[in-house]
């Protein structure tokens, strides 16, 4: 029998790490400052304020609730925010914090899993305050991707050079 909660965290630490790390990579690397604060109208976010909020969520839900950290977070901010932060500060706090995520994710067992946590007014499982992440990153990256086409005109090339691992 398959250690379903060692499934999870890997499968969850490879989505936020394999897949959609290098996906947000590829993004940015087509895009110089200006067009990573580029919105195609007010009510849309940039992809520079998608990166501080994937940055600050995982901050919030990962590294503050689930390891129980003390963590800064202005989340208004992220969304208010118009530039100019460059490209490169804001992949460095993101690699950051993923990489942090990483090694909280790396440190649960089937146990951690099933205990509670207060993520803002969420009284949620462990399990599913990581659910909840990567489902968001998820979100957030297919809006960075669709953002950074509009932004360029260009087929991306992005999934033609993955392989996706299906568990079975």
């Amino acid at each position: 029998m398959p250690d379903v909660a060692q499934l999870f965290l890997d499968k969850s630490r490879h989505l936020l790490l394999a897949e959609y790390r290098p996906v947000l990579r590829q993004c940015l690397d087509h895009l110089d400052d200006a067009d990573i604060w580029w919105r195609p109208n007010d009510s849309t976010n940039s992809i520079g304020n998608l990166i501080l909020h994937l940055t600050g969520s995982l901050k919030q839900w990962i590294i503050g609730g689930v390891a129980g950290r003390q963590i800064e977070r202005d989340r208004q901010r992220e969304f208010a925010e118009r530039g100019p932060i460059s490209r490169d500060d804001l992949w460095a706090g993101l690699e950051a914090t993923l990489r942090e995520v990483d090694e909280v994710l790396g440190g649960l067992n089937a146990a951690s899993l099933v205990s509670r946590r207060q993520v803002l007014s969420y009284d949620v499982t462990v399990l599913e305050a990581i659910y909840h992440v990567v489902d968001h990153f998820g979100h957030h990256a297919g809006q960075i991707i669709t953002l950074t086409k509009l932004r360029t005109a260009k087929e991306l090339g992005i999934w033609s050079q993955r392989t996706i691992a299906v568990s079975r």
